[in-house]
């Protein structure tokens, strides 16, 4: 009778599963629950720093944009410093000729663009009515076709389409008057984004060597060098190539310029370098302002027209052949990821944001492709967390791993 019920009372309760009184797979189900526990707590936070990091930087721009700026390019300055430093040079002097090349080839691109670009500025008012005159054909054409319109319209029974409307171009302020006020808030950021490059480029060796060697495990510091060298080689390699095809294709068309007798092509030219760092936009941009310089210059709108279309030409050969043909597919990048990074950078920093996207992105995809990226899906329909390469490169689900 005791054993009878003793087995009646170590027989489950009614609705009980049959493993409630197993002691592994009753901690299998804690372990479960208290990793999804963990996983949406990190979602949780994960989705509100998202939220509000783009606003945090936007409204923290005169900290955050010179300290990327200065980083980004820093990091694109490694391989030059570690070639100095692999000739003797000690880490401080090969930052301070890394810095000096900088600034050098800095201050170059802005005597050669900012001044001739000032003159066209205080032109552009004076040029108006060469413009009108210009483009009078092409005033003459819409307003024969708004007629038109209207005559059709009337012919309907329809109330027709108001007269035209009369635009009024007001002078532009003053140049010098905005660099008066922009100065010296652009000089302090200017300054310490110099210094953050220094410093950074300074103790670079030796900060790589710490991060590597406080690593608590041979595989981790392994993995720990490899993400380093990778985000270095990928932003060099991009940056560089992307400034030497910039350059190129900049003098290239300030050849054209030139033989077009465009004023300043050389300003052209490097107007056009620094707006091909920006995806898409940047070309845009380009033919908007070279179609608006060659009214200014040229009384024939056909041949006025000329500098924007060579440019144009000459954007079409660069993007579809010789820029694919020299970065290759180690750095090909979706579209559709290049267009959202431009679009948040832009949002939150402007010009210089837009600039900064695609090293950025580049940034983040290599750290993430090596640390492994957030697996939404899988936490909201499975049970992962991360994907990343080291499962797959022992062909292991991430889903799929227990504890044994």
């Amino acid at each position: 009778m005791d054993k009878v019920r003793e087995g009646k009372a170590e027989r489950p309760a009614d609705g009980a599963p049959d493993h409630a009184l197993d002691p592994y797979a009753e901690a299998e189900a804690i372990a479960f629950r208290r990793d999804r526990l963990l996983a949406a707590l990190t979602l949780i936070a994960g989705a509100a720093l998202v939220l509000a990091l783009p606003f945090m930087l936007r409204e923290g721009a005169p900290f955050f944009l010179p300290i990327t700026a200065a980083l980004v390019i820093a990091i694109a300055m490694v391989p030059l410093l570690e070639w100095f430093e692999r000739r003797g040079l000690p880490s401080v002097v090969a930052a301070l000729l890394c810095v000096f090349l900088f600034l050098v080839v800095a201050n170059i691109a802005l005597a050669a663009i900012v001044l001739p670009a000032t003159e066209w500025v205080r032109l552009l008012p004076e040029r108006i009515g060469r413009i009108r005159d210009t483009l009078d054909p092409l005033f003459k054409f819409y307003a024969s076709f708004e007629r038109f319109i209207n005559d059709l319209i009337r012919e309907f029974g329809t109330r027709p389409v108001r007269g035209t409307r009369t635009v009024t171009v007001e002078t532009p302020n003053s140049v010098l008057d905005l660099i008066a006020t922009q100065a010296p808030h652009a000089l302090i950021q200017m300054f310490f984004g110099v210094l953050v490059i220094f410093f950074f480029l300074a103790g670079w060796t030796r900060m790589r060597k710490r991060t590597i060697t406080t690593r608590s495990s041979f595989d981790g510091a392994m993995t720990t060098a490899r993400v380093i060298q990778q985000m270095v080689d990928a932003t060099s390699t991009y940056l560089g190539t992307i400034t030497l095809v910039n350059v190129t294709m900049g003098l290239v068309v300030a050849g054209v310029l030139y033989w077009l007798k465009m004023p300043t092509p050389l300003m052209w030219g490097g107007i056009i370098a620094v707006l091909n760092y920006i995806p898409y936009l940047g070309p845009i941009a380009s033919v908007l302002l070279l179609a608006l310089g060659g009214l200014m210059v040229f009384s024939d709108p056909l041949y006025a027209m000329l500098p924007a279309l060579s440019f144009a030409g000459i954007h079409l050969m660069e993007a579809n052949f010789i820029t694919p043909m020299l970065v290759g597919r180690r750095l090909t990048i979706n579209p559709l990821l290049i267009l959202v990074s431009l679009s948040f950078w832009s949002w939150v920093w402007g010009t210089t944001g837009a600039l900064l996207a695609v090293p950025l992105l580049i940034i983040l995809k290599t750290v993430l492709d090596a640390a492994g990226r957030p697996d939404i899906a899988g936490f909201l329909f499975e049970e992962g967390t991360l994907t990343g390469p080291h499962h797959e490169e022992h062909g292991e689900d991430p889903g799929s791993i227990v504890s044994p």
